[in-house]
């Protein structure tokens, strides 16, 4: 069952379904295509050629960036979602539904994250693979979303070596002629993973008992909090249109006051404000931003998940051993 599709998400598609046929119509007008970066370009390269390379279209940046390492040179990867957007309401526009129509393949992360993504797929002829098939899920065990597999599986790079397998699996399917390429790719990227996965777990590793606890807005580090050997609190479960009540905000409090936690933190796409509460009515700071379900612009802290995990990692261990307020 996915999380919620907010009555806004299916008038925002039925209205998108009625503009298409209207969108194809005007296709020698439509507007340039959007990559993993979130930043315009064509389906043109640099020297002015047509790029006729597969389309593989992923639901945001994240998952393009890890396609883009599988792909190579292969595969044109771009990403539905922009740098900076949040995934879990995210309303789909009919260019996008036109440039899924026009994708050779779709890459979701499943685990009911994207809520609008199947009513998004349903009627277009495209093959689509769900990326996290085999993950070993942990379930959320608060609020409306108890027992669903909290969906951030990505925040693991040991997932993500899964992702990259199940990644390369598909682009051999709409691709076979350069498989090795894929599989060589994959390999190579899975070990630079490891390499990560070993600098965070050394990193967090020095921090004392009271120190590996993860206080975030969003429940979004429950698989690098459990790979890491770190206590996991939040505010609320999964980012929602209602979200940080007065009882969430109570319980976060409570917990860093009776463990003692130096700092707190909130990610990039949602407000800090009840964090800060949390923050004025303990000792604990507030650490700098983690990113989770976007990356940055490419000259931003985050351009790639690969920076996005040692940025993340750099600042719980920054915030967590630094002085308190």
């Amino acid at each position: 069952m996915p999380f919620s599709t907010r009555p806004s998400v299916r008038a925002t598609l039925a209205a998108a379904a009625v503009s298409t046929a209207a969108t194809f119509l005007l296709a020698g007008c439509a507007s340039p295509t959007t990559g993993a970066s979130g930043a315009s370009g064509t389906s043109s390269n640099p020297t002015g050629e047509a790029d006729d390379r597969p389309v593989v279209l992923t639901t945001f940046t994240v998952l393009a960036d890890i396609a883009e390492n599988v792909a190579g040179e292969h595969l044109r990867v771009e990403s539905i979602t922009k740098v900076g957007a949040e995934i879990h309401g995210y309303e789909p526009t009919p260019g996008d539904i036109r440039k899924a129509s026009e994708a050779d393949l779709i890459l979701d992360n499943g685990m009911g994250l994207e809520a609008w993504f199947e009513q998004f797929v349903s009627d277009l002829d495209v093959p689509h693979a769900v990326v996290s098939e085999g993950i070993e899920a942990i379930d959320i065990r608060e609020d409306a979303y108890s027992g669903m597999p909290n969906p951030h599986a990505w925040m693991s790079p040991l997932n993500v070596q899964i992702y990259v397998d199940n990644m390369a699996d598909a682009f051999v399917d709409i691709d076979p002629e350069n498989e090795s390429d894929y599989r060589a790719n994959a390999e190579a990227y899975k070990q630079t993973l490891q390499t990560v996965q070993d600098e965070l777990v050394a990193s967090l590793d020095v921090l004392p008992n009271n120190e590996r606890a993860l206080v975030s807005c969003e429940g979004a580090f429950s698989y690098l909090a459990r790979d890491a050997g770190l206590t996991e609190k939040y505010i609320w479960a999964v980012n929602a249109e209602q979200q940080a009540t007065p009882k969430q905000i109570a319980s976060a409090i409570e917990f860093v006051r009776e463990n003692n936690v130096p700092a707190v933190f909130c990610e990039s796409t949602v407000s800090d404000a009840p964090m800060r509460q949390v923050e004025e009515a303990t000792d604990a700071v507030l650490g700098d931003v983690l990113y989770v379900d976007s990356l940055s612009e490419p000259d931003g802290p985050v351009p790639t998940y690969l920076d996005l995990i040692r940025h993340d990692a750099d600042a719980i261990v920054a915030a967590l051993s630094g002085a308190r307020k």
